[in-house]
């Protein structure tokens, strides 16, 4: 390591809001490295990252920063000397430009005249560090995706002196050819002695950038480790504070009568002749590369999506079921969770409790007007324990839970409409680790109630842990179905790409 110098030191930092976040942390930074930071959500990891970013002040606790002490009382102040943090939640303001949002803080104006040819200028050479070259400078931010914002903040974090760059969860949303180029930015700020604090948790990807690691759980720094000489298993025991061992053992259940059958269901090019069934007391993965029609066909079978031909059966019944909306399919039965639970409809501002009766609410209210408040809260505490929905109360706002936890919010409500059978799509994306052994748990006591249960997943080990049979789609078709028992991780992989042969298979991680 060059300059291995200490660049900042952190040591018995303190804070707490409803019960304490952070308890005696302590950390160190080094010119000229990238440091990881994980840990399950709610472990303190962004309020470590915010305090040092000056957007949120200690209760107590030392910070050295070159030297000096720092104790920064804005985000101003903290990248004055050098620390900048580049947020998971966007910053950016939607109503003014890419360039604008870039130099918020220091236009360059004359005579209070911003001069926009300078602005530009600087704007493109910022965009250009991080791959955002075919964007317009005067675009306003809203009129962007959501990888190409997360960009432009990216960006606005490079474009002042930076000592310390705070990245927090920055990838969740950027396709594989971004992250590459986020990586090599990185790598050249760590060449030019700057320090990288990189909070995530793609174990993959930290693996790939980081020189060490410092995990956190339940608000204490539970080890440093270098990252060459340290495995996966050992940073997932220090997170989790256990030895997970295998995921989720399927019981041997025995699956019962068909509850969904799909004959024939097409939809243009992302679905095509897919036929299929599942049983109650079965887990059916869906797995596949990005784009290969997984998530088309469950909108298709929802209703989400109308789709062009085929029919589907639920319950055994002979007489196809006519779903031409999500209404009718929740109505028959169906429940269909995406990994989008901003829009799932989870009422962000709204208490967990609302959020769950939401689906049923004729049955808390009387004669279906007054809701009864009584009633509900009883509901709501009863799916709350169920779940293991980590909360203060019921009447904790939803946006306040972490990801994990709004997740099973969502789950909540459909379990509370008691649907039949339930098509998960991507139900631990963004998730950390220990909540998503507990949503496996969930499907498998969900599984041996006799609900059918159907789960699209991009990760194979997740899937091999937790189904019992796995269907593999390519290109749109159905490539191949696997028992328990029959697949391995090549089999899977190869029915994935079998599609796109002749084709160039499209350079797939995450889809």
């Amino acid at each position: 390591m060059h300059h291995a110098e200490t660049l900042l030191s952190v040591s018995g930092l303190w804070k707490s809001y409803a019960a304490p976040v952070l308890l005696d942390a302590a950390l160190d930074l080094r010119r000229g490295e990238v440091h990881a930071l994980v840990g399950e959500n709610g472990a303190g990891k962004t309020t470590l990252a915010r305090i040092l970013a000056g957007l949120t002040r200690p209760e107590r606790g030392e910070m050295l920063l070159g030297g000096r002490p720092y104790a920064p009382a804005s985000k101003h102040a903290a990248e004055r000397r050098g620390v900048r943090m580049v947020m998971q939640e966007l910053n950016l303001i939607p109503t003014l430009s890419v360039a604008e949002n870039i130099f918020l803080h220091k236009l360059p104006s004359r005579f209070g005249v911003v001069r926009y040819r300078l602005l530009h200028r600087a704007a493109d050479v910022a965009m250009a560090r991080v791959g955002l070259e075919g964007v317009p400078p005067d675009r306003s931010v809203a009129q962007l995706g959501v990888g190409q914002q997360q960009l432009v903040e990216i960006a606005a974090g490079l474009a002042g002196r930076c000592d310390l760059l705070i990245l927090d969860e920055p990838t969740a949303a950027l396709t594989d050819a971004e992250v590459a180029l986020l990586f090599t930015r990185i790598r050249e700020l760590r060449a030019a002695g700057s320090a990288v604090l990189y909070i995530s948790h793609r174990m993959e990807e930290i693996q790939q950038i980081a020189d060490r690691i410092t995990v956190l759980r339940d608000g204490r720094v539970v080890g440093t480790r270098d990252s060459a000489d340290t495995g996966l298993d050992e940073i997932i025991r220090l997170m989790v504070g256990r030895d997970l061992g295998e995921m989720h053992q399927p019981s041997r259940r025995e699956a019962g009568k068909v509850a969904l059958r799909v004959e024939g269901l097409a939809r243009g090019q992302a679905v095509r002749d897919v036929s299929f069934a599942v049983r109650e007391g079965e887990i059916l993965g869906f797995a596949g590369l990005m784009g290969s029609g997984r998530t088309e066909t469950m909108r298709a079978i929802f209703g989400a999506d109308r789709p062009d031909a085929g029919q589907v059966f639920l319950g055994g019944s002979e007489r196809p079921a006519r779903i031409r909306s999500p209404r009718d399919a929740v109505r028959l039965g169906l429940a269909l969770l995406t990994e989008d639970r901003k829009q799932q409809g989870l009422l962000l501002p709204l208490p967990i409790r609302c959020n769950v009766t939401l689906a049923r609410l004729r049955e808390v209210a009387w004669l279906g007007t007054f809701l009864r408040p009584a009633e509900e809260e009883a509901v709501t505490r009863r799916l709350v324990r169920m779940l293991g929905l980590a909360c203060r109360s019921p009447e904790q706002r939803v946006a306040e839970l972490s990801g994990g936890n709004q997740q099973k919010a969502v789950i909540a409500r459909w379990l509370y409409r008691d649907c039949r059978v339930l098509l998960f799509d991507e139900p631990t994306r963004g998730i950390d680790v220990g909540a998503k052994f507990e949503i496996y748990k969930l499907l498998g006591e969900l599984a041996g109630r006799g609900k059918a249960i159907v789960v699209v997943s991009s990760d194979l080990l997740e899937l091999m842990g937790l189904c019992d049979r796995i269907a593999v789609m390519s290109a749109g078709r159905l490539a191949a179905t696997f028992a328990r028992g029959t697949w391995t991780q090549d089999k899977i992989m190869q029915a994935a790409l079998s599609g796109y042969a002749g084709a160039a298979a499209p350079a797939g991680g995450h889809g």
